[in-house]
């Protein structure tokens, strides 16, 4: 999905809101992520994931052209790490499945084996 794409789901989920306010909307919340971790902190959206960052080491690199060893800087480096919710809805074994069933009762709380989902409550 691309950034266009994700406006006009959200404008066809939201038919009250003016496509300006969904762009901004998206805008403040990309920039909010954005900023949070360029300060060296982390987001965390529950059931989805976690964005942090991670430190790369400084290093000799290899010019690909002439084979010349290069200094490369350490620097710091995005890193996301996928909620429980978004690891058992990627391994379903039918993903339309899974969620017709988060729609009616929420995410499973347990598995038996994967892509087998226990009912509520046993």
């Amino acid at each position: 999905m691309i950034r266009s794409e994700l406006l006009q789901a959200l404008a066809k989920d939201s038919p009250g809101l003016r496509a300006e306010e969904i762009e901004r909307v998206v805008d403040v919340f990309f920039d909010e992520i954005a900023g949070r971790l360029a300060d060296g902190g982390r987001v965390e959206l529950r059931g989805f994931g976690a964005f942090s960052t991670r430190e790369r080491d400084a290093r000799k690199g290899r010019n690909p052209r002439t084979g010349e060893s290069v200094d490369v800087p350490g620097k710091r480096v995005p890193y996301f790490k996928p909620g429980k919710e978004m690891r058992i809805r990627l391994n379903a074994e039918c993903s339309c499945a899974a969620d017709t069933v988060w729609r009616r009762r929420g995410p499973p709380r347990a598995t038996t084996a994967p892509g087998t989902l226990l009912p509520r409550g046993r």
